[in-house]
């Protein structure tokens, strides 16, 4: 079932903290982008990954990956398998920041590359979600438009992302967690995104970021690409 929907006035109230659409691209060049990059030749084991997700990821993300929209907690499975394992990189070095997340990553099983590649196979080739939570629907034309407009050239016409550039899918995505990027974005939580494309992003405003948000929302995609997959 479709959870329901956050109301446009809690999104407006996040809007006012910051004008940044942080549409969580990852082209970080320090030390953890470099560990990443390391690790991504590493053949995947995505039956240690699975075991990996139940021993540490599971209880907030769910068992079949589709995290929590009512929490904020992000669905990943089917996610692009490049950006996963950057993202776990950048947790484990603290260039996302996450009391949660920290926590997570600071067991010593999840402290290897390996396993960072392994639980990001895992998550790739799970069916990604079909039913996230959406807002309220009131100005999905208007983030379309933008998305169209704005966006395509890195994510794609249907928000599938990019393997190659570390560019993450944006649909089958909680409306929640989308918003709530915004704001990590603007208190300075998440150091791994480009500089030029949060300032390029500054103007955007609390009904441009809720029908961006609403429109990724509801996008849908079944493709699951494996590991190494460029499609």
């Amino acid at each position: 079932m479709v959870k329901a929907p956050l109301h446009v006035p809690f999104l407006v109230g996040l809007a006012s903290m910051a004008l940044f659409l942080g549409h969580v691209n990852a082209w970080a060049s320090d030390e953890a982008d470099h560990a990443a990059r390391l690790a991504l030749p590493l053949p995947a084991d995505t039956d240690e990954g699975k075991s990996l997700y139940k021993a540490n990821c599971f209880r907030c993300h769910g068992s079949n990956g589709f995290g929590d929209g009512d929490l904020g907690i992000p669905t990943l499975a089917g996610q692009r398998f490049r950006y996963l394992v950057l993202q776990l990189a950048d947790f484990s070095d603290d260039r996302r920041d996450s009391t949660a997340m920290h926590r997570v990553m600071a067991h010593a099983s999840l402290q290897r590359p390996q396993a960072w590649v392994d639980v990001a196979a895992y998550l790739t080739e799970l069916p990604p979600s079909r039913e996230t939570q959406i807002g309220t629907g009131t100005r999905t034309a208007q983030g379309r438009r933008i998305f169209r407009e704005q966006c395509v050239a890195c994510h794609g016409q249907d928000a599938r992302g990019d393997e190659q550039d570390f560019i993450p899918s944006l649909r089958n995505q909680h409306y929640s967690y989308l918003v709530n990027q915004i704001v990590r974005i603007a208190e300075g939580h998440r150091h791994n995104i480009d500089k030029e494309l949060v300032r390029f992003l500054q103007g955007f405003g609390g009904p441009d970021i809720d029908g961006v948000a609403d429109y990724l929302s509801r996008l849908r995609g079944s493709e699951n690409p494996g590991p190494h997959s460029r499609q």
